[in-house]
């Protein structure tokens, strides 16, 4: 990934721009067919050569093609015929992006194989739900990790749409309006460059189209900090139910020996963060003056490199994370009970409504027996069957039925086939 935005490719996506340009206007008789196959044969650069011509003339398109034409000789006045460097530099990003865009696309399917895997495994495992951090109701690992899945099975979706709308470029000059060469050539251009034209520009391909790939990215970025945190959450010595692969040589922590930390996620939780702040200049790159002004090109030249290497980095990350991800089923259980039943208090009270109390009724005797248990360190279910007046309406075996696990869990099958067949 790193490679696609060294300065090296990203003349070379320039000269490639540069020479079909030639090769379609020689077809036409614009330029001289000598000219195009010169350029074709010879057009080569030198990035230290470009760089010192920059540092004379503070033109970055200019320097390119003064030092391709050093290579080309005399044939190089046909160079860059017609075109403004826009029309070379965005159509090149283009090349760029597309490239990029292929690893990234890679990388969504590795995850999602991961996931699904892993979800598949822990289909059945038992663990207790959270809201707002607290024990809710029940739930499964596999479930928490399918719900993971879905969400980047859309962020593909998302990452697959924006891809498409990077995949243009220009060559319609200064501001637009073909006034050197024409739009049929310009879509022979593209073609031949794997792009589509864009059916109408300014100097510049508009910047709405890399505010939404630089969103997608951080939508993304921000499903792997989602994954990341909870898994934080749940390696938490007082939780215990997950944890990060930790190797027989690896040290947690320079003064404490015993510690084993969740250094992987909070890594993809932080730089998620930078993905996520890219956005933001890409959001502010969309207004620019008239037809172009520069204020967007520098912006660029940080965010989408920095954007496409981070977001590749971290999904191969947090497909490693999960892949070696360590869960205890034992643990999750035995937070599971851990609350003598007080997860399945809703259950009860359906079950006492339906029993024929009041639902209000319901909810105030089922919660005073979980206030009970919860501030008393007690046994909610024995809270309950010793209630008279639950024993009333709800049987030994309706009872044990209310605190029935599987009961609770029997919709997973249905579940996981709703997203994965």
């Amino acid at each position: 990934m790193g490679r696609i935005w060294t300065d090296e490719a990203k003349y070379r996506a320039w000269l490639e721009v540069e020479t079909v340009a030639s090769e379609v206007l020689a077809e036409d008789g614009v330029v001289p067919a000598d000219a195009a196959k010169a350029i074709r044969a010879k057009g080569d650069f030198d990035v230290e050569r470009i760089h010192a011509i920059e540092a004379e003339v503070k033109h970055d398109v200019i320097a390119f093609t003064t030092a391709v034409a050093e290579k080309v000789g005399p044939e190089s006045r046909w160079l860059h015929y017609g075109l403004t460097s826009n029309d070379v530099v965005d159509t090149a990003q283009a090349l760029q992006v597309k490239a990029a865009s292929a690893l990234i696309a890679e990388d969504i399917e590795k995850l999602l194989g991961v996931l699904k895997k892993r979800a598949l495994e822990f289909k059945n495992t038992p663990t207790v739900g959270r809201t707002h951090g607290m024990h809710a109701e029940p739930t499964t690992f596999g479930l928490k990790m399918l719900n993971w899945y879905a969400e980047m099975r859309r962020n593909q979706e998302r990452f697959a749409a924006a891809t498409e709308q990077m995949r243009v470029g220009k060559l319609s000059g200064a501001v637009g309006t073909f006034g050197h060469i024409g739009p049929e050539q310009e879509e022979r251009i593209c073609a031949r460059l794997g792009l589509a034209a864009a059916p109408v520009a300014t100097q510049v391909i508009q910047r709405d189209r890399h505010a939404f790939y630089i969103a997608t990215l951080a939508v993304m970025t921000a499903t792997l900090d989602k994954i990341a945190t909870e898994v934080r959450h749940l390696q938490r010595t007082e939780v215990r139910e997950v944890e990060e692969f930790f190797s027989a040589k690896q040290k947690g922590s320079s003064a404490m020996p015993h510690k084993r930390n969740p250094i992987t996620a909070e890594q993809i939780c932080g730089l998620a963060r930078v993905v996520r702040a890219n956005s933001q200049a890409a959001l502010e790159n969309v207004a620019l003056w008239h037809e172009r002004d520069i204020s967007h090109s520098s912006v660029e030249r940080v965010i989408l490199p920095d954007s496409t290497i981070l977001t590749d980095y971290l999904l191969a990350k947090t497909a490693d994370l999960i892949e070696k991800l360590v869960v205890y089923p034992a643990r999750m259980q035995k937070n599971l009970d851990s609350t003598g039943g007080l997860i399945f208090s809703g259950q009860l009270l359906l079950d006492l409504a339906e029993a024929g109390m009041l639902r209000e009724d319901a909810y105030r005797l089922v919660q005073k027996h979980a206030m009970n248990a919860w501030q008393n360190d007690l046994v909610f279910r024995e809270l309950v069957s010793a209630d008279a007046e639950i024993a009333k309406l709800l049987s030994a075996e309706k009872l044990a039925r209310t605190f029935d696990l599987e009961r609770q869990l029997g919709n997973v099958d249905v579940i996981f086939a709703r997203v994965i067949g």
